[in-house]
């Protein structure tokens, strides 16, 4: 008996008599797994980044091509970016020690600048009416940042006595809850104590005006708020670098078991840190009044989110990444806005602010976790 006539395999069977796969099989084989391994989220994100870059880039160059702002606006702009940003490195430097002691995100910290700088302006009443703000104002000065300083840092002291200290070793989640809560219940203590409405800072004849340096005119307040910002992150500098209290608040953030073993006394260390980023805090609200001259209850909200960004974004854990990251922030605040959509004919741009500072919050934490300075994972260190 003569066996059937072999008919063509076109790919139509799944194995060919002896167990191996077809060219059809094999085929949608490799296709399945060029998709697993196929990197999606990379893929997205590269082409969300040029998306982002193009639209920088065009708004740019159309908003230049437009010649509406000359160079000494853009001068101007950058110099009020400036300042604006040393106000928020200043305040991002709370976040960053709390959390490269503790890992928890102090969201009261703005709370913390609020309480300062809302208390010191009863103060600067006080001396205005006096006359000591047109007759002694380095006097003066110097009192609004001490009485801001020193309320901030007992803010920010009992805040760690009573709302964090119980929570040490709690998951981290319950702290940034009681974070949340605390901020809540001093904004509307404070509204409590010294009403809602707005109060507008006296004014201190010697800081108004400008100064004419290199050909320009900057305005004293900005120069100011610079050079005060600056003093105040080299002294914290020196502080972790350099003196014994400073090598203890970084053996705490390392092992805080182990630095109790080698003799260092956690709870003050802790305390301290709460206390110096308090007052830096409170130094950071007479800077914010010096700029927008008015306190109010929720003065701290806004800023404190926007200091947090600056910390994501230089790194938080790291003193160097925070003030680089209020600065960026800042800049960017006051040139963005006009350079990139005053040119795509966007109405008011200076409305949009608060997107381009919460924008460049989600970009950081989607493209570069760890901000520009920091570790890429949990372990990052003031």
């Amino acid at each position: 008996m003569r066996p059937p006539p072999c008919t063509p395999n076109h790919g139509t069977e799944r194995t060919n008599g002896v167990g191996h796969m077809t060219t059809s099989s094999t085929t949608e084989s490799r296709y399945r797994l060029f998709l697993e391994r196929f990197p999606v989220r990379k893929f997205v994100l590269i082409l969300l980044a040029i998306v982002i870059a193009y639209g920088a880039a065009a708004g740019s160059i159309a908003t230049l091509q437009l010649g509406r702002f000359s160079s000494d606006v853009w001068i101007n702009l950058f110099i009020s970016g400036v300042a604006r940003g040393s106000v928020y490195a200043i305040i991002a430097l709370g976040y960053t020690l709390v959390y490269g002691i503790l890992f928890i995100i102090n969201f009261a910290h703005g709370e913390v600048f609020m309480a300062g700088a809302f208390t010191a302006y009863f103060v600067a009443i006080g001396l205005d009416q006096a006359g000591m703000l047109v007759s002694s104002p380095i006097i003066s000065i110097a009192l609004l940042f001490l009485v801001s300083s020193v309320v901030s840092m007992i803010v920010a002291i009992l805040l760690e006595r009573i709302a964090y200290r119980p929570l040490r070793g709690a998951p981290r989640l319950v702290p940034l809850i009681t974070a949340i809560g605390a901020s809540l219940f001093l904004q509307y203590t404070f509204r409590g104590f010294y009403g809602a409405n707005a109060r507008a800072y006296p004014t201190i004849p010697a800081i108004q005006g400008t100064w004419d340096i290199l050909g320009y005119d900057f305005q004293k307040v900005h120069v100011i708020s610079i050079l005060g910002a600056v003093a105040l992150w080299l002294m914290l500098y020196w502080i972790v670098e350099r003196t014994r209290v400073g090598r203890a608040m970084r053996a705490v953030g390392e092992d805080r078991e182990i630095a109790a073993l080698m003799g260092v006394d956690v709870d003050r260390t802790i305390v301290f840190t709460f206390a110096v980023g308090g007052a830096l805090a409170g130094a950071a609200g007479i800077l914010y009044v010096f700029l927008f001259n008015q306190a109010h209850f929720f003065m701290g909200f806004f800023p404190g989110l926007k200091a947090f960004t600056a910390a994501v974004l230089g790194g938080i854990g790291s003193i160097t990444g925070a003030a680089l990251g209020g600065l960026i922030l800042g800049i960017l605040e006051t040139v963005g806005p006009n350079l990139f959509l005053d040119g795509a004919g966007v109405p008011s741009p200076n409305q949009l602010i608060p997107i381009v500072a919460f924008g460049i919050l989600v970009l950081v934490l989607i493209f570069l976790p760890g901000g520009f300075l920091g570790a890429p994972d949990d372990k990052s260190r003031a």
